[in-house]
């Protein structure tokens, strides 16, 4: 179905990958991993037509219609949901108009042939899903959770999550015969990934898809592409099969790599010492054959996790309370809320997609006014807030300038062993925020978290592109935190084994 062949790709300095190659055959349901940084969107824009690699090329089997969720695409926004779902279903629409002009067509001309070719029209539309649209569409705004939303409802007055809903939704009602999905489950709760799950592990066809959300993987997965050291492998299994045979393989190589460093290490030493002397000639021969060696990528430089966040004591019984409070926009998303939330509690906030998850946060935080009721916080109460949007004022800044402009009394040390316990290398840091993946910004707002005294942390959607290390440092995090606790996450796995209680939202 697709080969990557000879694919080539580098970023100033730094080689993602060189000449790799791999092939994703006909049903395989592939999901590709790897650390934040490693190349997985860049592979993912590569194999799209995004981006050109740098060498090599992508071979597509002829006729193949590969379908891509891409968040940015452009669309026109006056549509209804309804509308723009339906709009999966276009050439079978430009077939139902064909065969009524040839219809019209004959009763002027009385031509058979034109009888012929509207027969073979409506054949196809007969065998094809365009009479059982409405149904199909039905069970994905369902299962997606965006009937809730309303099916007139039009584009222009979505946000950012459910627009991705609706743009997967119409994705997979098309069914290409490849399924290219970046994150899918990033704007989605737990109720719609165990639907979307069920749908992939039942497709027919063939997908890869990108995801830091491990369950989601392993369940829907027959294969696994990983991309470390500069190199992508391919494993059989799902992802805790491959993550087996991917840490047998590191060992391996690790040795091998190892193995190599001596051997230069001493072959360097003996050119050095013999260059000028007697053994001249040995020595530039040693020289030559190092020269030729296949040097083995070195391991990635980026730094283990550790976060910590620093926490400010307070005396209370009571973090928080909400009195018939009602959050919105023009009106309310849910119904009045009465909360009340001990002190030193660890809290998830869970409910579907679009009820208003993000909305009570911010309201709790002042973004935004409430709209009715009231809500308090004890004295000496400090806030630390995790926005799940990856918006920079300045995306050229780096790490580094940005860090150092939100805390000028910081000292330089200070900064950089923030950025570095929040996974980041001294590398990246000195890069532009604009040019890091999702999973690096991430990580700088996550530094910018453990520069602040607080005893209240909230934290909307924190995993969404993080990887598996920087996901486990996190939960540590929280678990040790002494405050109090308040976290969105689609990912239960993630927040079940620290936090006290469970809020839904309905």
């Amino acid at each position: 179905m697709l080969k990557l062949v000879d694919i080539t790709q580098q970023f100033g300095d730094k080689i993602l990958y060189e000449k790799i190659n791999a092939q994703i055959n006909l049903g395989e349901h592939v999901g590709l991993i790897g650390r934040n940084g490693a190349g997985k969107s860049t592979l993912i824009k590569i194999i799209t037509g995004e981006i050109l690699p740098d060498d090599g090329q992508v071979v597509l089997s002829p006729k193949i219609h590969l379908g891509y969720l891409d968040q940015y695409v452009n669309v026109d926004e006056t549509l209804t949901i309804q509308e723009f779902l339906q709009s999966a279903y276009a050439e079978e629409f430009e077939k139902e108009k064909r065969i009524g002009k040839l219809y019209e067509e004959y009763a002027e001309s009385l031509d058979d042939r034109l009888l012929d070719r509207a027969g073979k029209l409506q054949n196809e539309l007969d065998q094809g899903e365009f009479y059982q649209m409405e149904t199909l569409i039905d069970e994905l705004a369902n299962g997606l959770g965006i009937s809730v939303l309303g099916m007139a409802n039009r584009l222009k007055n979505l946000s950012g999550g459910q627009r991705s809903k609706v743009l997967l939704a119409k994705l997979l009602l098309e069914k290409p015969e490849i399924l290219i999905l970046d994150e899918p489950t990033n704007h989605l709760d737990d109720e719609h990934v165990q639907w979307l799950t069920q749908f992939l592990k039942d497709f027919s066809g063939t997908f890869l898809v990108v995801s830091h959300d491990r369950a989601f993987l392993d369940q829907v997965t027959t294969h696994i592409l990983d991309i470390e050291f500069g190199q992508l492998t391919k494993y059989t299994g799902n992802l805790q099969k491959a993550l087996k045979q991917k840490e047998l393989r590191s060992q391996t190589y690790m040795r091998q790599y190892e193995a190599q460093q001596e051997h230069i290490k001493k072959t360097e030493a003996y050119i050095r010492k013999y260059k000028a002397g007697s053994r001249s000639t040995m020595a530039k021969s040693r020289e030559k054959q190092l020269a030729k060696i296949d040097r083995l990528t070195p391991p990635s430089d980026a730094p283990k996790p550790n976060i910590v966040f620093p926490y400010t004591a307070i005396v209370a019984a009571i973090a928080l309370e909400t009195d018939q409070l009602q959050v919105g926009y023009q009106k309310p998303l849910l119904q009045p809320l009465n909360l009340t939330i001990r002190y030193g509690e660890k809290v998830a906030l869970r409910g579907f997609n679009g009820i208003g998850k993000s909305t009570l946060i911010k309201t709790l935080i002042e973004e935004i006014p409430a709209l009715a009721g009231s809500f308090h916080f004890p004295n000496y109460t400090k806030i630390n807030y995790f926005s799940q949007e990856l918006a920079w004022e300045n995306p050229l800044e780096t790490p580094f300038q940005y860090l150092s402009n939100q805390f000028p009394k910081s000292n330089n040390k200070e900064l950089r062993r923030q950025l570095s316990r929040a996974g980041l290398s001294s590398q990246l840091t000195q890069q532009s925020l604009k040019t890091l993946s999702g999973g690096e910004q991430t990580k700088v707002k996550i530094a910018q978290m453990t520069m602040i005294n607080s005893n209240f942390l909230i934290l909307d959607e924190p995993t969404n592109h993080i990887d598996q290390d920087t996901k486990q440092s996190l939960q540590d995090a929280l678990s040790k935190f002494l405050g109090t606790v308040v976290v969105v996450s689609h990912e239960n796995t993630f927040y079940e084994e620290f936090i006290d209680r469970i809020i839904d939202l309905g």
